[in-house]
């Protein structure tokens, strides 16, 4: 499957805030400048005003552009559509899954024009402009009425007929009181935004509506944002509304008895909302004690359920529509840092699209994770503003400094099997009155580069070293460290490791620093996506590292005891144990794991306790880097290297002199060459050494692909 060059193509202003959900009107300068870049797709790019109302996404798509934009080129989102499609690049409408909106306007006294919306000037007659007033047609000359999209209108699940959106669709507290989706609104701005509920069926076919448009509009893909309401409302406490509180007392009622605290009563008549407050507790408490942590466990796997089947819905109706219009359209979707509730979503899609939950400067481990997540599908990461470097990245590049910093960003992703997309007025958040816009040179220079080698680009590798991720191990603690969300990072940062990390994390951010080149071989809950986990997959790896695999299927043990009686290594970090270990009962017997001969158990992630026979790959001379074996069309393989070495007083890469790399790899080498970014590649000679084939660079900068013949 070939890698796809991502654009992050918000295009919001330098020097003003990111104010969601329309992006501003696209100019055919963007699509010149995404088909220099080598683009290939765009993540984020247009068509994202539905959460307004649905009359305001029809004019992004088709509202007539004023000759006064013309002279600049602007252009109406679905002619951007076909400017991009013209030049290679599939443009993408996106859809903000979980956002709904109201703003605040200045109207002409006729109400027949818009003088101002959000930035107020104080002119005309005040109002809001948003999903209340498009639902109750208040706005007549500025709106087509609620009717032409629906026209039977919606009906709740308690069968009363929509006239509300924005209060109809929110998720809410314990109180009753709407969520609202923090992170988006700009402080000093009067607009609100309510985090939507997804488990609300009038809020699904509202997002079916803006599918039908932007198809219509003629994307190539839709990209679906923020797609884990209402599991996300748990940062917030918990969603309680009407849809959540009535889907759970339903999924209670289907459990076994013994499962339910008998402090629930009849679960036809459950409200779990005033069950909490009849204990003084407001908010779902994942590790409570009692009967408390039980129902919040219960509740958190009813919400994974949820998301997965909601998905289904949304992303089969996506084929559906466009197969009935005679058109073909991908899928994709935000897929965040890849938490294991994101697990079955990843494989209703054409491509993922996710957004980092911090993003840092060096993140080997974290990016072989979200390439395994992908399961070979294309990956096209974005950067993420809050709890990283990127406000301090945004300054730098501002002057024009730290350009490498942003040239190993980009290349640590392609090396890792993944991408980074380009940062083309990307987010920068609610706070920080600006947006990354990538050095235009560079940029070129990195992605034709990238381009120009694609052959040498691989999901599938020769690494030997094999570590599991199993979702559902980790996902209760995952779950919980969103529901106690802090200002410390929940990934090991350069040189530490964060107490909060999960054992999985550790492990592959001291594996990728230390220069492992690896794969994360992913192990499905067999609930919400199949459990596929068989010894011959295995089997390729020379050492398989389970950390913190708490709650391993019956399959996923016979396949490591298959795997280890057929010659493999396994290395335990943490917790070991079956699906269905919890409240005294027992559950999947994972002792022939523990017991094997060719087991090792691990007290830390240092790489030298993980991996104890040392590193596939040795690179002498290279202070700080990542390494990674692709497979690549034409050659026998290709290694690529990233150096990590920043002089920080002069903001450059430390040029690595004469690295020598000492690999294994399974075939036989007969020659290598050297390619460099910014200069000509380099033929090196290849010598044999004790079973291993050494090569060497003269001069490694930020990046380097060995290419073997």
């Amino acid at each position: 499957m070939p890698m796809e060059r991502g654009i992050y193509a918000q295009g919001w202003f330098a020097r003003g805030h990111n104010y969601h959900p329309s992006l501003p009107p696209r100019r055919l300068k963007m699509a010149e400048d995404f088909a220099d870049y080598r683009a290939t797709i765009t993540t984020w790019p247009s068509l994202g005003g539905g959460s307004i109302s649905l009359p305001y996404l029809e004019d992004e798509a088709h509202a007539p552009v004023p000759a006064r934009l013309r002279q600049y080129g602007f252009l109406k989102d679905s002619e951007f559509a076909d400017e991009l499609r013209q030049r290679g690049v599939k443009a993408f409408g996106v859809i903000f899954s979980t956002q709904g909106w109201e703003f605040p306007v200045e109207l002409s006294d006729d109400e027949s024009e818009i003088l101002a919306m959000n930035e107020l000037r104080g002119v005309g007659k005040r109002g809001w402009l948003g999903l209340r007033e498009f639902t109750q047609n208040r706005y007549p000359k500025l709106w087509a009425p609620f009717e032409k999209y629906f026209p039977d209108g919606l009906v709740n699940s308690r069968g009363e007929a929509v006239t509300d959106l924005f209060e109809e669709c929110c998720s809410r507290d314990i109180h009753g009181v709407p969520h609202h989706a923090g992170w988006l609104e700009v402080p000093g701005r009067e607009h609100e935004c309510h985090f939507m509920d997804l488990n609300n069926r009038v809020w699904r076919e509202y997002l079916k509506a803006i599918v039908r448009i932007q198809i219509d509009a003629g994307v190539d893909g839709i990209q679906f944002d923020e797609p884990d309401s209402p599991l996300g409302a748990l940062g917030y406490g918990g969603s309680f509304s009407y849809d959540n509180v009535a889907g759970f007392r339903d999924y209670l009622a289907g459990l076994a008895p013994g499962q339910v605290p008998e402090s629930v009563g009849d679960p036809v008549a459950f409200h779990y909302g005033r069950w909490l407050l009849g204990r003084g507790v407001e908010t779902v408490r994942l590790k409570a004690d009692g009967e408390e942590g039980v129902m919040a466990r219960h509740y958190v796997r009813f919400l994974q359920g949820c998301q997965a089947a909601n998905f289904a819905e949304l992303s089969s109706y996506v084929r559906e529509y466009a197969a009935s219009v005679g058109r073909t359209v991908l899928v994709s979707s935000n897929l965040f840092d890849g938490a294991p509730w994101h697990d079955p979503l990843a494989s209703m899609l054409d491509v993922l699209v996710p957004e980092q939950r911090h993003t840092l400067y060096e993140q080997p481990g974290w990016m072989r994770f979200i390439a395994g997540f992908g399961g070979g599908k294309p990956v096209c990461v974005s950067t993420n503003p809050y709890g990283g470097v990127m406000p301090e990245l945004l300054a730098k590049l501002n002057r024009g400094a730290a350009i490498d910093r942003y040239r190993v960003m980009m290349y640590e992703a392609a090396a890792l099997g993944v991408t980074m997309s380009v940062p083309y007025g990307a987010w920068m958040g609610s706070k920080i009155e600006d947006a990354v816009w990538a050095p235009h040179d560079e940029t070129l220079e990195i992605q034709n580069f990238l381009a120009d080698n694609e052959r040498l680009f691989s999901p599938e590798t020769h690494n030997a070293l094999g570590v599991v991720y199993s979702t559902d191990s980790n996902f209760l603690e995952t779950t919980y460290q969103m529901l106690n969300s802090s200002a410390e990072d929940v990934y090991p940062a350069v040189g530490e490791t964060s107490p909060r990390a999960i054992p999985f994390l550790r492990a592959v951010n001291s594996l990728g620093l230390a220069r492992h080149p690896l794969d994360v071989v992913m192990f499905h809950d067999g609930v919400h996506r199949d459990d596929d986990a068989t010894a011959g997959a295995l089997a390729r790896y020379s050492r398989i590292v389970l950390p913190g695999c708490g709650s391993l299927t019956s399959r996923q043990v016979a396949a490591i005891v298959g795997y280890l009686d057929g010659g493999g290594s396994v290395t335990l970090f943490g917790e070991l144990g079956g699906q269905g270990e919890f409240g005294g009962q027992s559950g999947v017997d994972v002792t022939p794991i523990r017991e094997h001969a060719r087991t090792t158990v691990a007290d830390s992630t240092s790489a030298d306790a993980l991996v104890p026979e040392g590193s596939q790959v040795v690179a002498t001379g290279l202070v700080r880097g990542a390494v990674s074996i692709q497979c690549s069309g034409g050659a026998a393989g290709a290694l690529h290297v990233v150096n990590y070495d920043y002089d920080e007083g002069v903001e450059r890469t430390v040029v690595a002199d004469l690295v020598s790399v000492d690999i294994d790899v399974p075939f036989e080498v007969r020659g290598a060459t050297v390619h460099h970014p910014g200069r000509a590649s380099e033929v090196v000679p290849v010598r044999t050494i004790a079973g291993r084939v050494r090569v060497e660079i003269s001069q490694l900068g930020p990046y380097a692909i060995v290419e073997f013949d």
